[in-house]
């Protein structure tokens, strides 16, 4: 009744002006009973026809159907108060252990795959066993996001690992206009599914929902394994939303049929006849009193105050976590182990020393068990074996079981094995990037977490597919980060996991030629570096670092000053092009030429701010390639101009 009420009120309100979110669940009430089915520690993500199962839930743990009236109200009305997205946008997402969806197709399924699988990494001292329950529509069997999700829970069942996961899939036969002709049930034909079995039920009749619900339920926390429960028999009434022209595909005859295929009727008829639950003037008279109590939540809801382009701009990340006052112990190496070494050492015995330190943290990617491609995780799994995770060659699932885990509490490091790999998961990438702007700030869950995304480099080996040389997937919301050296990652790696933990998405580029540089001119050993033993030493996201290469290379300083600002590859390149320049006297020597490494591509750091007022000239040399969205200094130049870059430039 209530899930009814308000469809009818968010049309209203749309008509008047006053509302603009008009999907609606009409056709598709009774699936509220399936909520029942669940456990307060189950975590949910449902898909936008199905507000009846979030309300059913939260009535179930107690909360007032006034003030459930209200806050739906305020999501339609995209109310500043609206507890989901705080008025940005319309979400299902309110109860405790409900997750936020931001999309009308099946992006919620990695990360329900991903806590699935993550269940089994945390504590559970009470003995309980959650699952996680995520539904989508007949139309969204089509979008990769559910193909992934589907296929890497079949995978766990194939490996034995457990994953406690249930996909209830409604079946209504409309894609908006598009007719799916029941390919469901040729989907999921009634052959018994050796790895994945499904539930079958009548989506009109309320309960065989809960009771086909319960035993998918059932069976998923018994087995800890994945599942399906099917509602068919759906029929969708007054159309997708509001804006939908469904006389442009439908006839009369069946827009009025669908129209008049009142699923409250039988459950009403239920509740009388088969439950004795109440009679029909009741029944009657509830509905009135919804009807009038939706009212008012529109009416009060329609009256609060929207967002401000500061408060949307303000919650594009999560605050900035401060610095640990704590002293932290300094890792004292046997005798002789610290010694210089090169950047992919450092960064092995940095993520030996994190995961070491914080039992939240855990390592995810493609191959990384046995050390992945550079020998970068050598050993890791073999010291914490149930916290280095292999999983199969698919980026969308890879990330999104990243959110799954952040979503539990855990701390992620997931790695893409190589830059263009990003591309292969850009959309579930994209859902971690806003995933704390669409959340309502006073009820966020932390999604923070840090990419690692290998094989940025000078373009010698795999041609576009392996060294894509591109960052042309930056969305606000991302920190960017590109270290040179293996001392600056030790200390950055320690920095980026503190604001993780904040809730922060850290992601930090590799390039692959620096993993095992030792020299910069001739046999030097200068890119070398001892590892950085006290933990207390971060490098901030406003740190920069300069080389003056007067005194690295032992030249004479002079008076004109010259700045080349760089990062990753570029700040090798950088120092050997100084180091050139002098030997061919191309350089004057009253000019003074350092290097500016500048490793934060998300922002203007403090740092380089206050480092570029001590020269006349800089240089950006970036080693992306040129192009739209591709050069990564050219946001932060346009920044610059606005205070503190040179003239020369």
């Amino acid at each position: 009744m209530a899930t009814f009420s308000l469809h009818v009120h968010a049309r209203i309100a749309s008509l008047v002006g006053s509302g603009f979110y008009t999907i609606g669940p009409c056709g598709e009430e009774l699936l509220s009973a399936a909520a029942l089915a669940l456990k307060p520690e189950d975590t949910t993500a449902l898909h936008y026809r199905h507000t009846g199962m979030s309300l059913a839930r939260q009535l179930h743990e107690g909360k007032q159907l006034n003030n459930l009236l209200l806050n739906r109200a305020r999501g339609y009305t995209v109310s500043k108060h609206d507890p989901v997205t705080g008025g940005v946008h319309c979400s299902i997402g309110d109860g405790p252990n409900e997750y936020l969806v931001t999309s009308t197709l099946s992006s919620q399924c990695p990360a329900a795959v991903g806590r699935a699988l993550g269940f089994s990494l945390l504590e559970n001292k009470d003995g309980s066993k959650p699952i996680s329950f995520a539904t989508i529509g007949d139309g969204s069997l089509h979008n990769h996001h559910f193909l992934s999700a589907f296929t890497l829970a079949r995978h766990a069942k194939h490996l034995k690992v457990k994953c406690p996961m249930v996909f209830g899939i409604s079946n209504n036969g409309l894609s908006i206009s598009y007719e799916t002709k029941n390919f469901v049930d040729s989907m999921f034909e009634d052959k018994e599914d050796p790895l994945i079995p499904v539930f079958r039920s009548d989506g009109q009749d309320m309960l065989d929902v809960y009771d086909q619900t319960r035993k998918a339920c059932d069976y998923a926390r018994k087995h800890q394994s994945p599942c399906i429960v099917l509602y068919s028999n759906l029929i969708r009434r007054f159309g997708h939303a509001a804006t939908d022209r469904q006389y442009a595909y439908l006839g009369d005859e069946e827009i009025q049929n669908m129209a008049g295929n009142c699923v409250l009727k039988i459950a009403m008829q239920q509740a009388v006849e088969e439950l004795g639950f109440a009679t029909y003037s009741e029944l009657y008279d509830r509905l009135s009193e919804i009807h009038h109590m939706a009212d008012q939540a529109f009416s009060q809801a329609t009256q609060e105050p929207k967002v401000t382009l500061e408060d949307m701009m303000s919650r594009v990340s999560a605050p900035l976590a401060s610095l640990p006052r704590k002293k932290l112990p300094t890792l004292l190496p046997p005798k002789g182990e610290n010694k210089p070494q090169v950047m992919r050492k450092n960064m092995n015995r940095c993520f030996h020393e994190i995961l070491q330190s914080d039992p939240s943290v855990v390592y995810l990617g493609e191959d990384v068990r046995h050390g992945g491609y550079y020998l970068v995780t050598e050993d890791l799994a073999k010291d914490f074996p149930t916290r280095v995770l292999d999983f199969p060659p698919d980026e969308t699932t890879l990330l999104g079981a990243a959110l799954g885990f952040a979503q539990l509490g855990l701390t992620p490091i997931v790695e893409i094995p190589y830059a263009k790999y990003l591309d292969c998961g850009v959309d579930m990438f994209y859902e971690i990037a806003i995933q704390h702007w669409l959340s309502c700030p006073k009820k966020k869950k932390k999604t923070g977490m840090i990419i690692r995304l290998q094989g940025f480099d000078r373009g010698l080996f795999g041609g576009n597919f392996h060294t894509h040389n591109m960052l042309n997937h930056l969305p606000p919301g991302v920190d960017v980060i590109c270290f040179s050296n293996g001392r600056d990652y030790v200390k950055g790696m320690r920095h980026a996991v503190l604001q993780a933990k904040a809730g922060r998405v850290v992601m930090i580029v590799d390039c692959t030629h620096l993993l095992n540089l030792r020299h910069i001119h001739d046999r030097d050993r200068a890119w070398e570096f001892p590892y950085p033993g006290d933990k207390n030493d971060l490098l901030t996201f406003h740190d920069i670092r300069r080389y003056k290469t007067s005194d690295v290379f032992r030249e004479t300083a002079g008076t004109t000053k010259v700045a080349i600002v760089s990062y990753g590859n570029g700040v090798v390149t950088s120092l050997k092009a100084c180091r050139a320049l002098r030997e061919r006297g191309v350089l004057r020597e009253e000019v003074e030429l350092d290097v500016i490494d500048c490793p934060y591509l998300s922002g203007v750091p403090s740092g380089l701010k206050d480092a570029l007022k001590d020269y006349q000239n800089v240089v950006f040399a970036d080693i992306c390639k040129e192009g739209p969205g591709s050069n990564v200094f050219s946001s932060m130049i346009v920044a610059l101009q606005g205070g503190g870059l040179p003239q020369n430039w």
